[in-house]
């Protein structure tokens, strides 16, 4: 069995219904799964159709059902489907979830009559068989001479059939009478509306299947087995060939739901501008960028969705060896960043691929630059799908390129001489070539985002790129770096950057959405926004590495977003990147997610809950930046005003906490220690300045103190733990040391550390918390986490175990450098979004430590 087999229509209409949200696979039995016998007890169905079958019902939001005119007794025992395939009998009227027609007093006996009836009008009538079930009798005349059968079936529908409450259903040989109405199509949409099904794929060959396809619509198929007349949109000739459909659409579904090969998280390389990112594969793959920011719907998709979600793609186009049919590896020998920029070369023995995002463009344009070098084939897919892949995409070849239509912003791709393959899945198109780099020569290919120019730029290539490099690569050097894993901080340092946007001051917490914290899980966050607490630690890095632009720009950006609100407790945890409030979070069920993990999330709830440990290092910014630049700007005085008047009217309330727990708000420690940082911090400045405090404030911040110690540390633990109200541990408890509430010397915090230490490292990692947070599922260790723990170990006196933490951490970078949000310790993987801003202000930190 080939797919080939199938109708070409019919493999293209397979794929695409592979890659619904929830979908529906029922089927008929006889003449379906089972090849029609003259013994009806005799009929099996193919090994073939059960496996795929049971291998659809084991994937994720997939639901397989068989729904026969058999008695659902007599269906389970001949079928041997697994429990897997939901079985529903008599057209309907039976459901393996138990008979779900409690027959009243009349029609038990509208049964019984019917029965005797047909009895006597069957008696003596070779080769016809009745078939009892629990609400209709069944008359086949299949192995009956066929006068002998026609005779029957005339008596029968002219007799018992005509019974006013008899509900008649005819097939092939055989007449069915029911005393409650079911058919194949009420079963049918009684299984969908279970579900929640977003399309539904039948097959059948009987006309008592008709009914099922009638009640077909949309995106759903109905496969008509065999000749004769048909609602069913698609045909096929025998149970064989249904065999090979189940087959197709359970490889094209699983391939959808959990990806042909995810590639590891940490080995994906970022692109960046200071206006948007792009994520590429180790392969270099295209595997995400949004337009026209980074926070906006995807144009490349591919790594949340597959290939369909969009994807640019370049790589040797390697022939299969004489004599071997199988292609030689495609695998590169390296990827890396040039150093000292944001421009990433991929490597093959003969080919050079190198990617970067234009600089100095206008605000509104995204330029990708992908030059293709070496000399020997190589092969570029171009697969645009803006908006997620929710519009239509079709590709106009033009003198200068491809021209992307169907889309709200301009799009095209600058390509000249290049000779585009276009080809379409019915709903969007898609471009392919093949260059011959040796006749060539390199190759330049511009993707111009929010442009409908495909004219030749002004500059060359490597001038464009040369002002890339040199902008990097200057303010890289401007930069002060520790000796210990002075490469490894300064891609931190770049990484911190990039994820910066100088247009508005605002910066990511990382550059993806939806990355899992566990794969398959459904812990599957949106970071692509600005979180005060992010924000304000990554600026103070960037500050101690000798850079404040960035700094002031964010701290710019926090005055934009303060002039909004009625007072500055009112502070979300975060922000759009342009400082405006986030929409509704949102779902995209197109999208089956990074290795299966769904659901695929836009937007954050996060926006809405109360965290009043915000304040804090926002104030500890401005005094770092006030001690950088040797003065305090009016506006940051104020804001910092600002900060400590929020903290005055709300430290005392319970809130989410840093982790921003879906579940009801508590005491946190963290918080509250936050709380007192801010009005510490402010103090600080107000004496080192001359700056005006306010005169409650030294009273304040010494009652929160009093507060923690008294309430946060829990004798029975030894430790401080996660809130005032129970005994579990949190790793931003060691804030209670590292912010200075204690002296790191005090009993206390070394036994806080001992604890968290005990409880919640593994390894390598350290884990925020292992308490139930109201989500299912489990998440990785937190780098940023284990970052704490070793400037916890510094300041407590155990330098070695911090250096082996820390080398640990190191190793679990990528090759090119990028660290995501976790890494688990049991699979030895990297989890969450990525690069993520708290993995590289952390590592810039303890290596600065480290290094002293």
């Amino acid at each position: 069995m080939t797919a080939e087999a199938l109708p070409a229509e019919l493999r293209r209409m397979l794929v695409q219904l592979a890659r619904v949200p929830r979908l529906l696979v029922a089927s008929d039995y006889d003449g379906t799964l089972s090849p029609i016998v003259a013994d009806p007890s005799q009929a099996k169905p193919l090994p073939e159709s059960v496996h795929a079958l049971r291998s659809l019902a084991s994937l994720p939001t997939t639901t397989t059902a068989v729904i026969s005119g058999r008695a659902l007794r007599d269906l389970a025992t001949l079928s041997r489907l697994p429990a897997e395939v939901h079985l529903v009998g008599s057209h309907g009227s039976e459901f393996d979830v138990g008979f779900v027609h409690e027959l009243d007093p009349e029609a038990t006996q509208l049964r019984t009559s019917l029965q005797r009836t047909l009895q006597d009008l069957t008696r003596g009538k070779r080769g016809v068989k009745l078939e009892a079930k629990p609400a209709s009798v069944a008359v086949h005349v299949r192995g009956a001479d066929p006068e002998v059968g026609e005779q029957v079936l005339d008596s029968v529908r002219s007799g018992p059939a005509t019974w006013e409450g008899v509900h008649v259903t005819d097939g092939k040989a055989v007449v069915e009478l029911a005393v409650v109405a079911t058919d194949k199509g009420n079963a049918l949409e009684a299984l969908r509306h279970q579900v929640g099904a977003t399309a539904t794929l039948f097959l059948g060959d009987d006309v008592t299947d008709e009914k099922a396809f009638a009640r077909l619509h949309g995106p759903d198929i109905g496969i008509k087995i065999g000749e004769g007349e048909s609602l069913a949109t698609h045909r096929v000739t025998d149970t064989t060939d249904v065999a090979t459909a189940l087959a197709v659409l359970m490889e094209e579904r699983r391939t959808w739901l959990y990806g042909e090969q995810a590639p590891a998280i940490e080995r994906i390389s970022m692109l960046a501008n200071e206006r948007t990112v792009g994520m590429l594969t180790p392969d270099a793959r295209v595997t995400w960028m949004c337009h026209p920011g980074p926070d906006s719907s995807a144009v490349f998709a591919d790594l949340l969705g597959g290939p369909s979600a969009g994807h640019f793609s370049v790589g040797p186009d390697i022939q299969p060896e004489a004599g071997n049919g199988s292609p030689r590896s495609t695998l590169p020998l390296g990827q890396r960043y040039v150093p000292g920029t944001m421009t990433v070369e991929t490597r093959w023995s003969r080919l050079l691929v190198t990617d970067y995002l234009e600089h100095d463009t206008e605000s509104h344009n995204t330029n990708l630059i992908r030059t293709i070098s070496g000399n020997t084939r190589a092969f570029v897919e171009f697969v645009p799908r803006p908006e997620f892949g929710q519009v239509p995409v079709r590709l106009a070849p033009e003198a200068g390129g491809l021209r992307v239509l169907g889309t709200s912003e301009p799009m095209v791709l600058y390509s000249p001489g290049v000779q585009w393959e276009i080809t379409s899945d019915g709903m969007h198109e898609s471009a392919r070539t093949t260059l011959d780099m040796s006749e060539t020569g390199p190759v330049v290919l511009e993707m111009r985002c929010g442009s409908e120019d495909l004219a030749d730029s002004e500059r060359t290539e490597s001038q464009r790129r040369a002002v890339a490099d040199s902008y990097w690569s200057d303010w890289l050097n401007s930069l002060t770096l520790p000796p210990r894993e002075s490469d490894l901080v300064a891609r931190s340092a770049l990484t911190l950057r990039g994820l910066w946007n100088s247009d508005t001051g605002g910066i990511m917490a990382a550059g993806t959405t939806s990355l899992p914290e566990e794969i398959g899980g459904v812990r599957n966050w949106d970071y692509r926004y600005c979180w005060l607490r992010d924000g304000a630690m990554s600026m103070q890095a960037l500050v101690s590495l000798g850079s404040t632009v960035e700094a002031e720009g964010f701290l710019d950006w926090l005055h934009g977003v303060m002039e909004s609100l009625p007072g500055p407790e009112r502070l979300h945890p975060l922000y759009s990147l342009g400082g405006t409030s986030l929409g509704p979070e949102a779902v995209l069920d197109s999208l089956p997610g990074y290795a299966g993990s769904r659901p695929v999330r836009v937007g954050n709830l996060a926006d809405q809950q109360v965290q009043l440990d915000v304040f804090g290092p926002v104030v500890e910014l401005a005094a770092h930046l006030a001690a950088a630049t040797g003065t305090v700007r009016d506006a940051d005085w104020e804001l910092v005003r600002g900060m400590a008047e929020a903290v005055s009217r709300r430290w005392f309330e319970p809130d989410h906490g840093i982790w921003e727990e879906r579940d009801v708000p508590r005491h946190h420690v963290y918080s509250k220690v936050m709380c007192w940082v801010t009005l510490d911090r402010a103090l600080k400045m107000a004496d080192t300045y001359g700056l005006p405090a306010e005169p409650g404030w030294t009273q304040l911040r010494d009652q929160i103190a009093h507060d923690v110690l008294k309430n946060g540390w829990h004798p029975d633990v030894q430790a401080f733990t996660t809130a005032y109200e129970g005994s579990d541990l949190d790793a931003a408890s060691l804030y209670v040391g590292l912010s200075g509430l204690i002296d790191p010397s005090d009993e206390r915090f070394h036994a806080t550390v001992t604890a968290i230490e005990s409880e919640l490292r593994s390894g390598s990692t350290v884990y925020r918390y292992r308490r139930e947070d109201g989500l299912p599922g489990n998440e990785g260790g937190f780098h940023l986490c284990a970052t704490w723990l070793i400037e916890a170990y510094l300041l407590t006196g155990r330098r070695t175990e911090a250096e082996e933490l820390f080398q640990q951490i190191v190793d679990n970078a990528g090759p090119t450098g990028l660290l995501p949000e976790e890494y688990d310790p049991i699979a030895e993987r990297s989890l969450g979004n990525h690069p993520q801003a708290y993995s590289h202000l952390g590592l810039i930190r303890c290596a600065q430590l480290l290094s002293l």
